[in-house]
């Protein structure tokens, strides 16, 4: 995996900084104490990506435990070096007030992050008018959800029983769930997780996305990934979902139509799932023999997808996940920016082109770290309305 690769470098960085510093202890003749203490605690906090990496390597597989254990020995990490750093460099500058002041508010980000960032679900209202949606839908209330992965959650059962009975409140007439329900395993549906979310009290609808695929299994002799998948697929049968699996299906009232279209993950795209440029030939089978006058839904995970899906004549409205916003994201007089725009041209939010709306929900779970900063969990209603 070139996560373990990632976490020795960034361990690596960490040390050197460190040997920096403590060379200028030696140079400022700082008492022996002073740089043992430093030095005992460098050495513990430096080497917990270290220790995260070479326990994955010697594990047969990714468990669920460890997936959790790891992310966050990352976030230990991230906290003890980051605001650490952040002083060297302004004790270099000979200005080290700053640097306390700045690293002791790096330090408290990263830890209400992975608290309240965290659980604190936000809800984004939408409303979306098209002249092709017919006036039976007018006002069709859609919650849109993405990315639980429900692994990593700390405590599954209050923080999903928390979700459903928000989604509840907003009392939407479908649910349309967009890929990553779980992060490694279908295991990770069991009996706590499914009874939480088959109490969602309006249809759900969904699609795969690549954590639900087993792509990330090491032990595939005791669960291959097309067993996980499938495991997943019936599991969620088993809460009364429906998996679109590149079909599509059609939703009626007062005698008028909407088409309603999921695209699976495809395994394929694995390794190309954060390009920027993406075509998957289940777009093509998904779409066969739809009506292109009728005003069509569609449910991905990869928002990449968008532009193929609006060539081919549909996704009046998209819903995507995926991206996370990288869980970090900044909101400022009305516009934002997150790291994840350095891989997707788009990648939260809402975005409009020649009629047709692409909306990313940032999701629910978190992966790498477990912390969101300006990006919290989200549950997006959207309200569809005619307009002439």
């Amino acid at each position: 995996m070139i996560l373990y690769p990632i976490l020795i470098l960034l361990g690596l960085c960490a040390v050197g900084a460190d040997m920096h510093h403590y060379r200028r202890l030696l140079r400022e003749g700082a008492s022996k104490r002073r740089r043992r203490l430093f030095v005992a605690w460098a050495a513990l906090t430096d080497a917990l990506p270290l220790l995260a990496a070479v326990v994955g390597m010697m594990l047969y597989d990714n468990s669920t435990t460890y997936i959790l254990w790891s992310m966050w020995m990352f976030w230990a990490w991230m906290t003890a070096v980051f605001p650490r750093i952040c002083f060297f460099f302004f004790n270099a500058l000979h200005l080290p007030r700053v640097g306390i002041v700045l690293g002791g508010a790096i330090a408290f980000l990263l830890i209400w992050g992975a608290t309240a960032g965290r659980t604190m679900l936000r809800i984004e209202r939408v409303e979306i008018c098209s002249e092709r949606l017919p006036a039976a839908f007018d006002g069709l209330r859609i919650v849109h959800l993405s990315d639980l992965h429900i692994g990593v959650l700390l405590r599954p059962a209050s923080e999903l029983q928390r979700l459903v009975d928000s989604v509840n409140r907003l009392n939407p007439d479908l649910i349309l769930f967009t890929g990553d329900l779980v992060n490694i395993r279908s295991t990770e549906l069991n009996d706590t997780t499914m009874k939480a979310l088959q109490r969602f009290q309006a249809p759900v609808y969904s699609v795969t996305g690549n954590h639900d695929v087993g792509s990330y299994i090491k032990d595939t002799l005791a669960l291959s990934p097309a067993r996980s998948l499938a495991q997943v697929i019936e599991r969620q049968e088993q809460m009364g979902w429906q998996v679109l699996q590149d079909t599509t299906l059609y939703l009626h009232r007062a005698g008028d139509s909407i088409s309603l279209t999921g695209i699976s993950f495809d395994p394929s795209l694995r390794w190309l799932r954060h390009s920027s440029e993406l075509s998957s030939p289940a777009v093509e089978t998904a779409y066969e023999n739809v009506p292109e006058e009728l005003f069509n839904i569609t449910a991905v995970h990869l928002p990449q997808l968008w532009e193929q899906i609006a060539e081919a004549g549909y996704g009046d409205l998209t819903l995507a996940g995926h991206t996370h916003s990288m869980q970090m994201k900044i909101k400022l007089f009305g516009r934002q920016w997150s790291p994840a725009a350095w891989l997707y041209p788009r990648w939260s939010g809402r975005y409009d082109n020649e009629g047709k709306t692409l909306y990313i929900n940032d999701g629910v779970g978190s992966v790498g770290y477990p912390l969101r900063l300006g990006a919290r969990p989200e549950i997006t209603l959207i309200i569809l309305r005619r307009c002439s």
